[in-house]
């Protein structure tokens, strides 16, 4: 619910006089306003960029899994990812690539400028984050921070080089990611890190890949060719919409982030990729909404069978009658991503975090009080639970 309207419209140009965060101090790193997040997915999963070029948050490998970037909430040392100038930003720019979720942040400095292009590949056999930095003008000094902590922040992974010496994989726990680079990566302050000059012309790239640490690691991909496919999907996607009224392209960029907080293998649709962010600044609304809140799915299935789409809504149909099982009255407002009714609370996992913002308790899936259980909306409910006709 926080980030349903974050990409609601285009991202505006903001210029930059501060100069870039060299991912050096980790306790020195404070994160960004909400606003200043974009988001990218892959239907199962997704990640927010902050326009500084670092991503601090993304759960691996479903939306609500342990957070293996969890700086959103706390530090640096909860993870984090930047790519950025490591040099002063004199000017940063941002937008999709069109109707898609692959968002291209443009910084410019005294010496030059680069593209910092970020995308999730969607339908990948292991979830992926792809970040490819292309010059534009003059030289630029870039410098590339990788700090993976596991669950919250609270596991520190055994770091060691791939046998094909193309990265590094990380692992704690059921945990494994690996990243491979075009260019060299080094260990440093418990980081994965590289500095290293972009020309105009010149494009290098970073892969994130995430599997289960008991089975190989998962095999490098094509960049170029998962670009392409990543476009495809979501341009075809967009391509199927029937609105045709005002604003048209505002209202897709709304279409395209209800999209990607689908989960493909289930149907369901979590009301947004985060957890424990106040509804109001030292309020106590920190709700967990990375599960499929049945208010916030019915409302977000109106618009997009409004839209033209009914694929989404189907399966979510289909994911309900599952979570209800043989007692519709036992409705709760709130399942797991896969139908499970019982949500245990992990609110001292988060405890650990080193909240910037001082609010009342980070629950991770507490259920709102009794008298806010009319927030289902019957009427909704009921209009997507109808069974098919024989």
């Amino acid at each position: 619910m926080v980030l349903k309207k974050l990409e609601a419209t285009a991202i505006a140009t903001s210029p930059s006089s501060k100069p870039a965060d060299p991912g050096n101090s980790a306790d020195a790193y404070v994160p960004l306003s909400v606003e200043d997040y974009a988001i990218i997915g892959d239907c199962t999963t997704a990640a927010l960029v902050g326009k500084n070029g670092s991503i601090d948050w993304l759960c691996l490998p479903r939306f609500d899994s342990g957070a293996c970037f969890a700086a959103l909430l706390g530090s640096a040392d909860h993870g984090r990812w930047l790519l950025a100038p490591a040099e002063p930003i004199t000017r940063v720019t941002r937008s999709y690539h069109g109707d898609t979720l692959v968002l291209e942040t443009l910084f410019e400095t005294a010496s030059g400028s680069f593209a910092l292009i970020d995308f999730m590949p969607v339908n990948q056999r292991s979830t992926t984050l792809v970040r490819i930095v292309e010059g534009r003008r003059g030289a630029v000094d870039v410098c590339m921070s990788f700090r993976a902590r596991f669950d919250y922040g609270s596991a520190v992974p055994w770091v060691s080089r791939l046998e094909d010496e193309s990265g590094i994989q990380a692992i704690a726990g059921r945990n494994l990611v690996t990243l491979r680079a075009s260019e060299s990566l080094r260990g440093e302050d418990w980081s994965t890190k590289a500095n290293f000059s972009l020309a105009a012309n010149q494009r290098e790239w970073f892969v994130l890949s995430y599997g289960p640490s008991h089975r190989p690691a998962p095999d490098a991909v094509d960049v170029d060719r998962v670009l392409d496919d990543t476009l495809v999907f979501w341009r075809d996607w967009a391509g199927r919409c029937t609105y045709r009224g005002a604003r048209r392209e505002a209202v897709m960029r709304s279409l395209l982030t209800l999209k990607a907080l689908t989960f493909t293998e289930t149907g369901a649709i979590v009301a947004a990729p985060t957890t424990s962010l106040p509804e109001q600044l030292g309020g106590p609304r920190n709700w967990d909404y990375r599960y499929c809140w049945i208010r916030d799915a019915t409302l977000t299935l109106a618009a997009l069978m409004g839209a033209g789409y009914f694929e989404e809504a189907k399966a979510w149909r289909e994911w309900l009658h599952r979570a209800l099982a043989g007692k519709p009255g036992d409705l709760q407002i709130m399942y797991s991503i896969f139908g499970d009714r019982r949500l245990d609370e992990c609110a001292s996992t988060l405890r650990m975090l080193d909240n910037v913002v001082e609010v009342n308790g980070l629950p991770l899936a507490q259920q709102r009080d009794e008298d806010e259980r009319s927030s289902v909306h019957p009427r909704s409910h009921r209009r997507f639970c109808r069974p098919p006709r024989t």
